[in-house]
């Protein structure tokens, strides 16, 4: 059944909503700056009891923040943003009930199963989700790293869903094209997930109601958790409240 998921992003050491396809060095077009710490929102969600969120750290200056988010819920909230097989272990260590890897996972644009396996060898499958967030392309979706700005050859398609699915415990997928504009989601990206991922998924991006999250359950046949940001009344949203998803949750379950 889906799942409304929480999200608490980082930028420049703050907790942020920010429109996904901005995000470059000078920055990001931001929808949303918190005045909470990542602390309030781990806890929030842990008082609540939202488990599967993620905490992402968007560019350097995050440290301190995603570290202090983690402590706040051990074992409550998985982490991305430059993770790599080096590091990988210091965020479970500190609290992260997974790691989120994207962009370690290519070279030269090209994905690298050697790297897969490394970072693996560190996590273990179980513990391991894959970023495949990703660009609309003639063709369908391209994964897309460094922060949305570099659209690889790796298709979303579900050969790919398929081939990575023994690797790791779920998929994190932003539609980087609708994330932070609160447009709507992308339906066609929601339906393929739902047909094609033999694991655990969650979609990120554009979603604005609580009727986003009775669409991505219809599309998807229930397989596909959504996350929702800047629509939140948390996040200075006035799309869909906290409260709201809570209840759904609640009635899913």
């Amino acid at each position: 059944m889906t799942q409304f998921r929480p999200c608490i992003d980082l930028h420049q050491g703050q907790v942020k909503q920010i429109v996904g396809g901005s995000l470059n060095d000078e920055g990001a077009d931001t929808n949303f700056v918190s005045e909470y710490s990542s602390r309030y929102y781990a806890e929030l969600y842990r008082k609540h009891q939202l488990n599967g969120g993620h905490v992402i750290a968007l560019g350097p200056g995050n440290q301190e923040a995603a570290l202090e988010a983690l402590s706040a819920w051990p074992g409550g909230l998985q982490f991305g943003g430059g993770v790599n097989a080096d590091n990988a272990a210091s965020y479970l260590d500190a609290g992260a009930s997974h790691v989120i890897v994207t962009s370690y996972l290519f070279e030269d644009g090209q994905f690298s199963w050697e790297r897969l396996e490394a970072v693996k060898a560190v996590t273990g499958k179980e513990r391991l989700i894959l970023d495949l967030s990703c660009r609309k392309t003639a063709s369908g979706w391209n994964i897309a790293t460094d922060r949305w700005q570099t659209v690889t050859e790796l298709a979303v398609n579900a050969q790919t869903l398929e081939e990575l699915s023994g690797h790791c415990a779920e998929f994190l997928i932003h539609a980087a094209d609708v994330e932070g504009l609160q447009g709507g989601i992308d339906e066609d990206l929601v339906r393929l997930l739902g047909q094609s991922c033999p694991i655990p998924v969650t979609y990120a991006g554009g979603a604005r109601s609580l009727e986003d999250l009775k669409r991505v359950h219809e599309l998807s046949d229930g397989k596909v958790d959504l996350t929702i940001g800047s629509a939140l009344d948390i996040f200075g949203g006035s799309g869909v409240t906290l409260e709201e998803c809570i209840q759904w949750n609640n009635q899913q379950a």
